[in-house]
């Protein structure tokens, strides 16, 4: 284990770093401009980044393991309580298009980076299979094609840290871009006006952030049904999508059908997405009534941020995976290159870009995260849904690149 000054079993001490940072990330966005020009998600992400490199927090830890495992589940449900369904239905269509021809980029990318390095990188086949799926999908989907192809263990570790550093950058670019005074005039941007029409002519004295996050009133009965809530969706997702996996057969001697329904089904976050829409158009004076879910939800968020941060060792990446950081990034910019190029063809709104390449990049809970931050909220839950798709196809489409590439 590498040596830095709060270790891995010090529990209380990250969780401190992780919810301390978190606020003062939230803190900053909110009461200085560069700050909020800069989001708070990036500033999370960052500071986590320079605490992991100078070796005060450690880049491994149950705790963070417990953040992705935990919190974030929770922040689903969440951050949906507030969802206009007529506008989750309208957003959907569109997200889905534009996520669709970024999974196409990232397919173009996976091909390009492996033909251009696949005599300078060993295995190259194998790992470029594992991240044009989870360049698509997810993590899942990186866990399922190389469990399939068998890369060395080595490989998979120094594939993984070349993922979080490029990740990290991504999610950085993904940020800035909204922005961008080029990307601004190339592009619709109805979201991003919107968010900035609602300061009512107090720029100079408020920052975006700031006035998208005024002061509500929130009892004791918002705080306990907003978690309550969430828990209990989280709890009948996760056991029912256990449950879908174990009585579904899957394997090489099942039809397609089942191994699509197995897929879809045991999906915990669709089914968490899917469960919470469904509850959220059955009751909807339930949740209509409920004040405060956004803003614990997005404090959960925060902290996520903080840990996309930490694994991005800099010496580690140096020692281990320089050539495949290349090989990343080609994949990754590919799938926001064409994203734009066809994105601007179609006339698709830049907000619809960023997030459908982020979702297939980073998968949805980052997605979601992204649109948090910049306060695009009629978008989370269209996102949400249609970054779940990526977990489905993903592994498919690694499937068929890792035998294609294999025959090199």
């Amino acid at each position: 284990m590498l040596f830095t000054i709060i270790q891995a079993d010090d529990t209380w001490a990250l969780w401190g770093i992780l919810a301390i940072w978190a606020s003062i990330s939230i803190f900053l966005e909110q009461k200085y401009k560069w700050a909020s020009f800069l989001s708070g998600a990036i500033i999370a992400l960052a500071g986590a980044l320079i605490l992991s490199n100078l070796k005060i927090i450690p880049t491994e830890s149950p705790v963070y393991d417990a953040v992705w495992a935990y919190l974030v589940p929770l922040a689903i449900p969440l951050l949906l309580f507030q969802v206009n369904m007529k506008e989750l239905f309208q957003e959907s269509r569109k997200l889905l298009f534009i996520f669709l021809i970024c999974a196409v980029g990232t397919v173009i990318g996976s091909t390009v980076g492996f033909l251009l390095l696949k005599d300078y990188i060993s295995e190259l086949a194998k790992i470029a299979a594992a991240i044009g799926a989870s360049y698509v999908g997810g993590g899942v989907n990186f866990a399922t094609v190389t469990a399939k192809f068998e890369p060395s263990s080595q490989m998979v570790s120094a594939t993984v840290v070349a993922d979080n550093m490029v990740m990290a950058l991504l999610f950085a670019v993904y940020m800035f871009i909204p922005s961008m005074k080029f990307f601004r005039k190339h592009f619709k941007t109805p979201h991003i006006q919107e968010v900035e029409a609602g300061q009512n002519g107090e720029s100079d004295r408020h920052t975006l952030a700031e006035k998208y996050w005024a002061k509500k009133e929130i009892s004791l009965k918002d705080v306990a049904a907003s978690i309550g809530t969430s828990f209990f969706l989280v709890v009948v997702s996760f056991k029912l999508a256990g449950w879908f996996g174990t009585i579904i057969p899957t394997g090489a001697n099942v039809s397609i059908f089942q191994t699509l329904l197995h897929t879809i089904l045991s999906e915990k976050y669709l089914l968490l997405s899917t469960l919470t829409f469904l509850v959220i158009y059955l009751f909807p004076s339930y949740f209509k009534n409920i004040s405060g879910s956004q803003e614990i939800g997005t404090y959960f968020i925060y902290i996520f941020f903080v840990v996309i941060g930490v694994p991005a060792s800099i010496p580690l990446i140096v020692e281990k995976a320089p050539l495949l950081i290349l090989f990343v990034f080609i994949v990754g910019m590919s799938n926001l290159i064409v994203g734009l190029l066809l994105g601007k063809v179609f006339k698709i709104d830049l907000e619809h870009i960023l997030l459908a390449s982020n979702a297939t990049v980073g998968g949805p809970t980052t997605a979601s995260a992204m649109a948090i931050a910049k306060g695009w909220g009629s978008l989370i839950g269209p996102i949400l849904v249609v970054g779940t798709l990526g977990y489905i196809i993903g592994n498919y489409i690694g499937f068929v690149l890792g035998y294609w590439y294999l025959t090199f």
